[in-house]
């Protein structure tokens, strides 16, 4: 071997060793991807949103999250541990809103609220939420779009 090769594998093992130092330095330091239930608002006005799923103490809704045109929300943080949530969303400005046939309580002001049973004898509204099946994803975006909105007749 000469003087040149054994300058060059001297640089490839020295560079071996850096790159292997770098990468080891990046998974150290590099943190868990991060799973959520995001909202994704894709109508030229501000929306409110609120959120139904079955908790360890049973079924609870919370609310309100306000979120601006072209932006998202993380209404449920971390992994998202059940098939299915539930949401109801509405436009304030214009009316409307994306709505279905699975009631849970809800009230005007910021809520979390236990049980879905007797909604109105408790103080709340009575409000229809749409099913959202996440296939058992751990992670779930969900764009809610103008072509999507109920709007109540005028």
């Amino acid at each position: 071997m000469n003087i040149f090769s054994s300058a060059i594998t001297s640089k490839l093992l020295h560079l071996s060793l850096f790159s292997s130092i770098v990468l080891a330095a990046m998974f150290a330091f590099a943190s868990p991807a991060k799973a959520d239930l995001r909202v994704c608002n894709q109508i030229g006005k501000p929306i409110s949103i609120a959120l139904g799923y079955r908790a360890e103490r049973g079924w609870q809704s919370e609310g309100w999250w306000v979120t601006a045109p072209d932006t998202c929300a993380i209404v449920f943080e971390g992994d998202l541990n059940s098939r299915f949530y539930y949401l109801f969303a509405a436009d304030d400005i214009a009316g409307g809103a994306w709505d279905g046939t699975v009631f849970m309580c809800t009230r005007d002001e910021t809520f979390t609220i236990f049980g879905v049973e007797d909604c109105l004898a408790r103080g709340y509204e009575r409000t229809g939420f749409f099913e959202i099946d996440t296939e058992n994803r751990s992670d779930w975006t969900i764009q809610l779009t103008e072509s999507d909105i109920e709007r109540a007749p005028e």
